[in-house]
């Protein structure tokens, strides 16, 4: 207990973390505007959400091919997947009765949901790039606190909170800011994506056989 009361002694200073924290967020939501500030912090909530379940998806896949071949088309009620994309589409295909809308409306997300995250990402990396200007900023802020009487007591604290600050900035840059993009870009890169996608394929090829079929009858 000493021992972390030590450490927070001489490393915890709030005045140095708002300057670091507070300074690149306002300086980042400068430069990359609101929208896509608030772009970015939806993608980092989302990180803590469930993450994609391919076999849940596909058992209410099956289930909605159930209802749709048993109702037929016109009668059947949307599943719900409790994935927004998919109960988009099982809306799409229920509402519109077409597959080409199906397939539109899955590309127009597909592209969306890259977009969303590659901004996400650049956010991300200007804050990565603005906290150690902010904690330079912090280092020069502590130093003019310094008494002009050049007392002990006030060098030794100026000192003690410029290189807080500094490193305060450059931990929120490579401990905070460039691994949540890091994150981020890994939930939309090349392997975790075509789980969705291939999901959602599938899911559109049998539904297009089910409206062809049911066309067919008709």
């Amino acid at each position: 207990m000493n021992t972390i009361a030590t450490f927070l002694d001489h490393w915890f200073d709030p005045a140095s973390l708002g300057i670091v924290l507070g300074g690149t967020l306002l300086a980042t939501l400068l430069r990359c505007g609101l929208a896509e500030t608030r772009l970015a912090l939806a993608k980092i909530a989302a990180l803590a959400a469930r993450p994609f379940d391919p076999d849940r998806a596909r058992a209410q896949m099956a289930r909605q091919i159930r209802d749709i071949s048993s109702e037929g088309l016109m009668r059947a009620e949307p599943v719900r997947f409790g994935d927004g994309e998919f109960d988009h589409l099982a809306d799409v295909l229920i509402s519109r009765r077409s597959i080409d809308a199906l397939h539109g409306e899955h590309e127009d997300q597909k592209r969306t949901r890259v977009e969303a995250a590659q901004t996400a990402v650049h956010v991300l990396g200007q804050a990565a790039e603005l906290a150690p200007v902010l904690g330079l900023a912090g280092t020069l802020v502590a130093l003019g606190t310094m008494t002009p009487d050049g007392t002990a007591g006030g060098m030794t604290g100026a000192i003690a909170m410029a290189v807080v600050t500094t490193l305060y900035g450059i931990a929120a840059a490579n401990f905070l800011f460039s691994p949540l993009a890091a994150a981020i870009e890994n939930v939309t890169s090349p392997r975790p994506v075509p789980y969705r996608d291939c999901s959602i394929n599938s899911s559109m090829r049998s539904w297009a056989n089910l409206a062809i079929s049911e066309s067919q009858m008709s």
